[in-house]
């Protein structure tokens, strides 16, 4: 597993018209080759929003950079300030925590 965690700031877009995009664009992100959950996370205090992704290898990370959806989003003219950053998943203790997920 892999995971990768996205952050970035809103721009020119409200909270609750930000939430109404990421449940439209849910189901897209549903049908992601190698993306085995995403969690939508947000801090409207702060402006930070993102999403934490669980890869099932680095490999599908790098397969979703080449799509239309991830274009779509990385060049989205209200989000701004987009970092990116992934982790190798330490499995041992992360299965003993129950952090791994079932790959599908």
């Amino acid at each position: 597993m892999h995971v990768q965690i996205i952050n970035f700031q809103l721009k020119d877009l409200s909270d609750p018209d930000y939430r109404k995009v990421c449940d439209e664009l849910a189901p897209a992100f549903a049908s992601v080759a190698g993306l085995m959950a995403k969690v939508w996370i947000a801090s409207p205090t702060s402006n930070t929003y993102g999403g934490v992704y669980y890869w099932r290898d680095r490999e599908a990370m790098q397969e979703f950079g080449k799509t239309e959806l991830f274009r779509s989003v990385a060049n989205h003219p209200n989000l701004s300030g987009i970092t990116s950053t992934d982790f190798d998943v330490i499995e041992g203790p992360t299965r003993v925590n129950r952090g791994l997920l079932a790959a599908e």
